[in-house]
């Protein structure tokens, strides 16, 4: 059971300071490090650019701890240059819902991007609550909301009441926790877990403790000195203006000297910003934040939104005027074959 979130509160006529957020808990997320191992590879799969070999779960990266994974709905918003996909996995008895994070620009320059972005859109129905529009929109308003929420109801209509668990790196991380909120508040979802990599801070302290309560089993990953969950800044001193992570963090990070290095999962408290985690190191490395477990959480290219595609991909889904693509099939009837021959038919798009 969650406790109320508490706030000290010191005001004159001129001024009100609220002190930093304490979110505590009766019961904390358990954190698994076998299944953290394998849902970041789940993460992983949905950079793939080859539509193909990842609807049909044949890539590179589509193996070892999640081999025999059924993909249910595949979607990529072309216009924002987004990509995620639903599935089952049979091994977790779950419905998996993966993110990716943003490729539309360099990510020096989404990096940059995020030092500045404002507080600038209050959350529906929650007053006091604030967020970054962009982060907002780029789940809400994108093909990636109706795709998502489509292919959740054909999976449990497929396969049963599964518990869901929803993944995202990066910008990915932030479209997660915006799609639990959904799945729960909206769509009448109970057992939904949230598990991100390296996602920046969305919203202020209002919002971390409405999410709290709302979707209390999420864990967030970071990593050694990764600069995003550093992102947007912190203050402190300034809590009704500045962001605020929620709980419940997971620093991985290396311990020791000499030949005795080794890495440490350290689980942080219920506050959300525990100071002896991340937030004790300065966050300053790009490769930290592409590096989950010795997994690779990116793209070929960074700067490049190119898909690959078969023709004959085109029989299992939709493709709107602006070009985003939503592909869909039933695994328990599906006899889809594929020629996915590198040859002259394939569509690059």
């Amino acid at each position: 059971m969650i406790k109320r979130s508490r706030m000290r509160i010191y005001a004159n006529k001129d001024f009100l300071v609220i002190t930093e957020l304490k979110i505590k808990y009766d019961d904390l997320p358990v954190y698994n490090h076998t299944l953290a191992k394998i849902l970041v590879e789940y993460n992983a799969a949905v950079y793939e650019s080859d539509l193909t070999e990842l609807f049909m779960w044949t890539c590179s990266r589509c193996n070892d701890m999640t081999r025999g994974f059924e993909v249910v709905e595949l979607i990529v918003d072309v216009q924002h240059c987004l990509q995620a996909y639903v599935g089952v996995a049979k091994n977790l008895n779950a419905i998996i819902v993966a993110f990716r994070g943003t490729q539309e620009h360099s990510i020096q320059n989404w990096i940059e991007d995020l030092y500045w972005k404002q507080l600038d859109l209050k959350y529906p129905d929650m007053p006091d609550a604030m967020v970054h529009h962009g982060f907002y929109y780029a789940y809400h308003n994108t093909t990636l909301r109706p795709g998502v929420i489509n292919g959740v109801q054909q999976a449990k209509e497929l396969f049963g009441d599964l518990k869901i668990i929803v993944l995202g790196h990066s910008m990915g991380g932030a479209m997660a926790s915006f799609c639990a909120l959904d799945l729960r508040v909206h769509h009448n979802v109970g057992d939904v877990q949230v598990m991100t990599f390296g996602q920046p801070r969305i919203g202020n302290a209002v919002f971390a403790s409405y999410y709290t309560q709302v979707v209390p089993n999420t864990i967030r990953v970071t990593h050694e000195h990764d600069i995003v969950p550093h992102l947007p800044p912190y203050y402190p001193h300034f809590p009704r203006k500045t962001y605020h992570h929620f709980p419940r963090e997971v620093w991985l990070h290396e311990t020791g000297f000499g030949m005795l290095v080794y890495t440490v999962d350290k689980v942080c408290d219920g506050s959300g910003e525990d100071p002896s985690c991340s937030r004790s190191v300065m966050g300053n490395s790009i490769l930290d934040h592409l590096n989950y477990y010795n997994v690779n959480l990116k793209a070929e290219s960074w700067d490049s939104c190119r898909i690959v595609r078969a023709p004959s991909l085109a029989k299992c889904g939709t493709t709107d005027h602006a070009g985003n693509i939503i592909l869909s099939k039933n695994p328990l009837s599906s006899s889809l074959k594929l020629n996915t021959e590198p040859d002259d038919a394939v569509n690059f798009v």
